[in-house]
């Protein structure tokens, strides 16, 4: 079953515009699949396969005498001497756009030897797990639980026979082999396994790397190098803070979330909609979609996404959007009747940046249709936020 993907036309336009167009995100995002399906006409490679990253190694000019653009190239940060020659051959004719379309699930390592090869011309694309408006065209009767235990990964959802536990115990498998050996050389898979486990157990919290560390059992420079891994396969994403320099005790660290709900789960031991919502971490499970859904709601429409989080010593607000002095403000919270404590800490904020200086502020929670919490806030079910300004 192919599910539409609501970045295509995104993609379409870097193509028709750059001539080279990367597309980063975690494995099993539905990369190689969604470029096949978009340019049915242009050849395909992958370098997963080691012959075709060795010659693309030693022989790139015999490597593109077989795979001629316009070209799909699969997996491209298995070659990275590839990059140069990709240069040379933009370079003869810079004037046509979409020649060769890149995939890449290691986003750190991929983006260096990229920026230093292809700057100028490359258009960059990061795929994430499928959006919940994405899942409920193939599946429109998905409960909002139903859809945080499975997560978005296409796979669950082109197939729903697939089990859930099953897919991701193979998804952890896989990645701690592939990904984590070929980036680090890492001593011990059963402690960087156990620091993705505390990850999750943390998701929505800030990050504190040294109670990380200790309660691995690993160094705080190696419990920093590691987040650095799961940050490059987008298992893990760092949320910062926003703040002006006016303002000095305001929160600096970054809060921690797993990139995808279904994968918190499973780590988190959450198997069913009984267990998740009697869950001590449900509240922070609900945050982690929520910040999720804002990411993708954004990624979709413009290809990247902008979102920070505000706090002061004492006050939170979950989730702050900034457009050039103006402001998007939201709360994530598990209630379906959400009252005037859940809004104590927006109202403060919106005082603070300024009444005329926001766009909206509402309560991201689990009410069936939106409706108004006072004169400035509104309760949204998350079917029903607002498109993020760009």
């Amino acid at each position: 079953m192919w599910i539409e993907r609501r970045i295509h036309s995104h993609i379409a336009r870097l193509a028709s515009t750059r001539p080279a167009t990367i597309l980063t995100g975690a494995r099993q995002t539905g990369k190689t699949s969604l470029l096949r399906e978009q340019f049915p006409d242009y050849g395909f490679v992958t370098l997963d396969v080691p012959s075709e990253a060795d010659q693309a190694q030693r022989d790139p000019d015999g490597f593109f005498l077989r795979h001629p653009a316009p070209v799909i190239l699969d997996e491209v940060q298995h070659a990275p001497e590839l990059f140069r020659h990709l240069k040379v051959l933009i370079d003869k004719d810079r004037a046509v756009a979409g020649r060769f379309l890149l995939t890449g699930s290691q986003k750190f390592q991929l983006m260096q030897h990229a920026s230093e090869s292809l700057a100028g011309r490359l258009g960059l694309v990061e795929l994430e797990t499928l959006s919940r408006p994405e899942i409920r065209s193939v599946n429109p009767g998905i409960t909002l639980e139903e859809n945080i235990l499975r997560g978005g990964y296409p796979e669950l959802h082109a197939n729903p026979q697939i089990l859930t536990r099953d897919f991701y115990s193979a998804y952890l498998a896989s990645y701690l082999e592939r990904d984590v050996r070929s980036l680090l050389n890492v001593s011990s898979l059963r402690d960087f396994e156990r620091l993705i486990r505390a990850c999750a157990l943390r998701s929505g919290q800030l990050l504190n790397k040294s109670d990380l560390a200790r309660d691995v059992g690993i160094t705080p420079s190696t419990a920093n190098q590691w987040l650095s891994v799961l940050q490059a396969s987008n298992i893990v994403i760092l949320l910062e803070p926003w703040f002006s320099n006016q303002t000095k005790s305001l929160v600096k660290s970054p809060k921690l979330y797993i990139a995808d709900s279904g994968l918190l789960c499973h780590l988190a031991g959450i198997s069913s909609e009984s267990s998740l919502l009697a869950s001590p971490l449900w509240g922070s499970i609900w945050e982690t979609f929520v910040f999720s859904e804002l990411r993708k709601q954004q990624v979709n429409r413009g290809g990247f996404w902008s979102c920070h989080f505000w706090a002061d010593r004492s006050r939170e607000v979950d989730f702050l959007i900034h457009h050039g002095g103006r402001f998007e403000l939201y709360e994530a919270k598990t209630t379906a009747r959400p009252d005037s404590g859940d809004t104590r800490t927006l109202h403060y904020l919106i005082e603070h940046l300024g009444e005329k200086n926001i766009i909206r502020a509402g309560v991201i929670c689990r009410v069936g249709n939106p409706y108004p919490l006072g004169r400035e806030i509104t309760a949204w079910p998350i079917d029903d936020v607002p498109a993020a300004e760009m």
